[in-house]
């Protein structure tokens, strides 16, 4: 079975738009590419859900992930579109129900609500939201994904938790898809995001070297038999930068700059896909050999076409 490969578009949060442009210039880059990566084949578009860029925080476009989306939907027919993932502090999830049942009908159906707890702790302050406890912030996240499960299947919710209270709250229309669009939880927490994976995820995404990612996976395979849930039931996929180039040498030119944020070059590939096609496609085979059925992937120069396309001729068909 061919692997499902979704592309991270870049949208300015890892400063990946050209800044000599003025936003509606940068914001039809973006638009451009999701319609190309719709006419190459590739499964699914991706936008983080982040409001200032990182890892360098500076003064420049970060298109917001729903508005953008909302536009893309438009711009496209059949590629599937999702987010990588939705914070859960940012919107109240009662909301972010409503808000994401109107996208799946706006779309025709196309929605992947990527979801996590949240993280970006300088982002959170920017803004002004509370920056709670990991434990609160994935206990919240149960909470929401349980909200948003039932005001999508059920169109009205009273719900009474912890965190979040509800007085029948109402969604119609409900998401075109049935019995609802499939929430991928992102995050690696043993201890209690996998728990919640576990609960309640129809897909899972995580990132990290090979060796990690399986180790993640038997931990989710242990909350799984604890809770009563099929392993095989949860669709696993796999997060990573790709830089790719016909010679290995310029793909490491090409990413060096940015991988110098994450602790340099030969840190960095352990957990990335880098080098020519060849090297790419061994790299990405290890996560096959573990299960995964869905590639997530970002590449830092997705506004020029050429890596695209080299990756869609050279790679995708070996991802089998």
């Amino acid at each position: 079975m061919k692997s499902k490969v979704g592309v991270i578009v870049p949208q300015g949060w890892r400063l990946d738009l050209p800044r000599e442009m003025g936003a509606q210039e940068q914001f039809e880059l973006v638009a451009q590419t999701a319609e190309r990566l719709e006419s190459l084949g590739y499964h699914s578009a991706w936008l983080y859900d982040h409001f200032h860029t990182y890892p360098v925080v500076k003064e420049e476009s970060v298109f917001e992930a729903w508005t953008a989306l909302t536009a893309l939907a438009g711009r496209t027919k059949k590629l599937r579109l999702g987010t990588i993932v939705t914070c859960n502090s940012y919107r109240n999830p009662a909301l972010l129900a409503k808000m994401t049942s109107t996208f799946d009908v706006i779309s025709g159906g196309r929605l992947e609500l990527g979801i996590g707890a949240g993280w970006y702790e300088d982002e959170y302050r920017g803004y002004g939201y509370r920056f709670d406890s990991n434990a609160d912030r994935i206990r919240m996240l149960s909470e929401a994904v349980r909200i948003i499960k039932e005001m999508w299947t059920e169109g009205k919710s009273s719900f009474h938790g912890k965190y979040y209270q509800l007085e029948g709250a109402i969604n119609y229309p409900r998401p075109v898809q049935k019995p609802h669009p499939p929430i991928l939880i992102g995050g690696g927490g043993e201890q209690l995001t996998l728990k919640v994976v576990a609960r309640y995820a129809d897909k899972f995404n995580t990132g990290g070297d090979p060796a990690t990612y399986r180790h993640k996976l038997d931990v989710l395979a242990r909350h799984c038999d604890a809770v009563g849930r099929n392993y095989d039931g949860i669709e696993k996929t796999y997060m990573a930068t790709v830089s790719i180039e016909e010679e290995r040498s310029a793909a490491e030119r090409k990413i060096e700059e940015f991988a110098s944020h994450f602790g340099g070059l030969p840190e960095f590939r352990k957990k990335h896909a880098i080098g020519t096609p060849a090297d790419v496609v061994s790299y990405l085979k290890q996560f096959l050999d573990m299960g995964v059925t869905g590639f997530i992937l970002y590449f830092r120069d997705a506004l020029e076409k050429r890596s695209l396309e080299l990756f869609e001729e050279q790679v995708m068909p070996e991802l089998t």
